[in-house]
């Protein structure tokens, strides 16, 4: 069983995986590898028992399908099954709106949020439309105040992409380098063995600090950090940027994720009369 994961975890390097992937791979193939033997069924043979069994634990979705690419990814790079003769049940995808915060509920959030650093983090997710895995990853280097733009290297599908960063957060991004002066990632965390060593900011402490912010916020919606990059494209289309530049901006490969935004956008809505207002009064 350890062999069999090094080896996977080595075919995951070598493929270029991210580290996030590698993680999530390794985690499901262990789940599948102790629920086949717990079943007594064949791992080579029996993934929809196993699905169904992610089901049964309400599992999300989304969850279902890494689960799948992990177990198409061992069948196809570790035991050489060809893809035709791998037969995977992919459930149906859910198309669910994202919820989105108002530009009111946006500047809330970050009024009370006090710690700089904390601050900074959830203003340039928001600025920027950043997933929280480009957030930790951003390099000093990595911003040119000249041209006023931030790059983004290596993002989701190992795409880089340039985005515009505002006069507005540039001047915050100055002062805060003044006072925490950064020597490789904008925002470093602590390393609890080495405090010689530079280690950028974990997720885990800012999904923790972002909670707080929205309970301090009195936001009672379900809202995660990726809200605020949602919020973010909803607000660009509202106020009159085309869907081309959006896609380019958020990174997506296809025109389709990014038209989402027509759907939670308030553009049309507010303009569309109730039949109610139709009634003679």
């Amino acid at each position: 069983m350890m062999k069999t994961m090094q080896l996977i975890k080595n075919k995951l390097k070598q493929r270029n995986y991210s580290i996030s992937t590698q993680k999530t791979y390794l985690s499901f193939l262990k789940m599948y590898a102790k629920f086949c033997v717990e079943k007594q069924l064949d791992a080579k043979k029996d993934a929809n028992a196993f699905i169904l069994h992610l089901i049964e634990l309400n599992y999300a979705i989304s969850t279902q399908n890494q689960a799948i690419n992990a177990i198409k990814f061992y069948w196809e790079h570790i035991l050489g099954y060809e893809q035709q003769y791998i037969n995977i049940d992919r459930p149906m995808k859910e198309r669910r709106l994202p919820n989105i915060l108002s530009l009111e509920e946006v500047e809330q959030l970050l009024k009370v949020t006090n710690n700089t650093k904390h601050k900074m983090i959830l203003t340039i997710i928001y600025a920027c439309g950043l997933r929280i895995g480009e957030v930790i990853n951003i390099k000093v280097e990595d911003i040119d105040g000249k041209r006023k733009t931030l790059h983004i290297k290596r993002g989701k599908g190992k795409k880089d992409r340039i985005v515009p960063i505002p006069e507005c957060l540039l001047v915050e991004l100055r002062i805060y380098y003044n006072v925490y002066k950064p020597k490789l990632y904008l925002f470093e965390g602590r390393n609890k063995k080495d405090n010689t060593q530079t280690v950028k900011y974990s997720t885990s402490s800012i999904r923790q600090f972002y909670k707080r912010s929205l309970f301090f916020a009195k936001i009672k919606k379900k809202a995660t950090l990726h809200t605020l990059r949602h919020s973010y494209a909803t607000h660009l289309y509202e106020n009159g940027i085309n869907l081309r530049s959006i896609q380019v901006l958020l990174g997506h490969e296809s025109s389709r994720t990014t038209e989402l935004y027509t759907h939670v956008s308030n553009v049309h809505i507010n303009k569309t009369p109730s039949p109610l207002q139709f009634f003679k009064k």
